[in-house]
């Protein structure tokens, strides 16, 4: 069983982000979402340099926005959720370096079908599940 986590350290602020990007899409949804965020991270510049300061950098990740109906759920949600469970999971492997990258490096995601300014004139490295991802850098 997972330990629950502080909602304000890294594993905490992750595994919120994979929970309120990607429950809905399973394991491999918050998978795919967590190797975004440490691509990320690895990549730095403006993204930020820390799980935190990606995660939370505005209008990144929908799941953070002041108006999205998901935000207030991510204060509320514990271990009686099964996805909030494999979320802490996930982000526990994601930090410690333990989880392989399935996107092929990608550090953008959008919805398979859906419209995007910045994936106007860029290919797909990966399509798991519904989500269609993409290097930009």
């Amino acid at each position: 069983m997972a330990v629950d986590t502080d909602i304000f350290d890294d594993q905490g602020i992750l595994a919120r982000t994979l929970w309120g990007e990607a429950r809905s899409l399973g394991w491999m949804g918050m998978h795919s979402v967590a190797n975004v965020v440490m691509n990320r991270v690895k990549h730095g510049g403006w993204w930020g340099t820390t799980v935190r300061s990606v995660c939370l950098k505005p209008e990144q990740f929908s799941c953070w926005n002041a108006d999205d109906l998901n935000r207030p759920k991510l204060f509320l949600v514990g271990l009686d959720d099964m996805q909030f469970e494999d979320a802490i999971q996930i982000a526990a492997d994601a930090i410690d370096l333990k989880l392989p990258d399935i996107t092929g490096g990608a550090d953008h995601y959008i919805v398979h079908g859906t419209q995007a300014k910045w994936a106007a004139n860029l290919t797909p490295v990966a399509h798991i599940g519904s989500q269609d991802f993409y290097i930009t850098v």
